[in-house]
Order: C-alpha cells, then structure tokens, then sequence
C-alpha cells in the first residue's frame, strides 16, 4: 500500500494524462518566470558558471526522489505513531501541535536533498568557497526544485478543471494558486540561498537546520487555516510575508559587504559525475 503510493505520487510528477500540451507549456513558463524574477535579485551569472544548471537540474530531480522514497514514508510512520498514541477527536483538537513532525520532516528531507549539490560543489572546490558563490550556488538548488514543483502543481490546477474563465466567475481569487506558487518559488531559492551560504562559510549542518526549520514555518502556517482559524485570503498574506522576509534575508547576505573572501578556483568547477536515479507541502 505504501509503495504504491510512492509510485503513484512519483509517477504524479512525470505523467499529465488528458491534460493539454499547450497547458504543461503555460506552466512550464509560469514557473520558470517566476524563479528569473527571484534570481533576477541574486544575479547568478550563470553563463560564467555553467555548473549551475546542473546543479538545478540534480537538485529538482533528487528532492522529488527523496519525497518519494524518504519523506512519504517517514511521514506515514509518524502518522501511525501518533495514531496510535492518540485518538482522532484529540489529534484535531491539537491539530497544531499533532502536525509539527510531518512539518519538520518536509523542512529536513527537502532541504537536505537540496544540499546534496551544494556538497559536492564545495567538495569538488577544496571546501573553499566564497560565501557569495555558495549562496548563489544554493539559490539555483531551490531554484530548480521550485521550478519543478511549480510545473506539477500547476498541471495538478489545469487537471482538475481550471480555466482562464475562473477568472470572470471568481475575479483575482482564481489566481491564489498561481500566487501561492510564486511566493513558494521565493521561499524554495532563498532558505536554499541561506543553506549555501552557511556552508561556504562552513557552518554547513547549522545552517542546513536553519533552512529545514524556514522552510517547516513556511508550510507550518497552513494549520490555522485547516483548523479554521485564518481565511484563505489571510494565511496567503502571512505565507507571502514569511518568504519575502526569507528573501530579503538571502538577498541582504547576497550583497551585504564581507570582510571575508575565501579562495576558491578561479575556474567555475562543474559538480559533474553525480549519478541522478524533484501535495510534497511547500
């Protein structure tokens, strides 16, 4: 039972059955529009550094192997202990505190698999790495899974009925999931920025924690509204809030003044060579 929903979850990501070409287009281009307004802010160069389409690219597809086969799994387990120890009345009525382990193991696995290029960048650098360059490093690992969770979400839209009339039935309302989308994109570079960061500076496991905790809070903020504390509207205002100040705190260690400059190769170094075998929350 629980491999076949990691199948089918997986399968979810790569397979749009009945869905129009010309719509997997529109949200392959929303999402890639949304990610160059964010790193617009970070300017990653990325024509100097060709390695970092690569580490997008690996960053997506092993953050959507380990949801797959590491963060479904643990969630499940979790679930099933809590279930276990609590009955379903008291699991509602502490709804905000029974959902904190789920929460965390999205942050910790996502964030974790994002960090995976970013190592072996460094690794391959001598562990000598300009801050700056592992921030940037960090904004394209985000970048691609934020990408690519974009891109499904947005086909998941398309798939259940959406169309550009919702737009003269329900005004900007219709829009919420696009806009949730795009401020998800921020928040995927930035905590991912941050985590780079932390490890040019080497500090990686601490600021690893960090961005896995950034990101749980982020996705923590969709308890009230499940309990029926927040409208739709306010938890999309707080969600948005809580990634623009994310951002503002990667774009602020982006071009702040820094005494250090770390040696790297004046050369870019390609994380090449790695083997690659990107619902998930935010």
């Amino acid at each position: 039972m629980l491999w076949d929903t990691m199948m089918d979850y997986l399968k979810s990501w790569f397979s749009y059955p009945g869905l129009e070409w010309y719509l997997i287009l529109v949200s392959i281009g929303l999402a890639i529009a949304f990610a160059v307004i964010w790193l617009l802010g970070f300017q990653p160069q990325i024509n100097k550094k060709q390695g970092l389409y690569l580490v997008a690219i690996v960053g997506a597809l092993l953050t959507v192997l380990a949801t797959t086969f590491v963060q479904i799994p643990l969630q499940q387990y979790t679930g099933e202990a809590i279930e276990s120890a609590w009955s379903m009345d008291t699991i509602v009525d502490w709804l905000l505190l029974a959902a904190v382990p789920s929460i965390l193991i999205s942050g910790l696995v996502q964030e974790g698999a994002k960090m995976i290029p970013m190592v072996f960048w460094w690794q391959r650098s001598g562990r000598k790495l300009n801050p700056k360059t592992g921030l940037i490093i960090g904004a394209m690992a985000g970048a691609g899974f934020g990408v690519f969770e974009a891109i499904w979400v947005h086909n998941q839209i398309f798939m259940s009925g959406w169309t550009w009339q919702a737009i003269n039935y329900s005004g900007i309302e219709a829009l919420i999931p696009f806009w949730d989308r795009f401020w998800a994109v921020a928040m995927h570079i930035a905590v991912s920025a941050i985590a780079g960061y932390g490890l040019a500076k080497g500090k990686g496991w601490q600021f690893y924690l960090l961005a896995a905790v950034l990101h749980s809070l982020v996705s923590y903020f969709i308890l009230p509204f499940r309990k029926g504390l927040l409208t739709s509207t306010q938890i999309e205002i707080i969600m948005a809030a809580a990634a623009a100040l994310i951002m503002l705190a990667a774009l602020w260690l982006r071009w702040r003044k820094d005494k250090e400059t770390a040696a790297e190769p004046t050369e870019a170094v390609e994380p090449g060579g790695t083997d690659v075998p990107t619902g998930t929350g935010v």
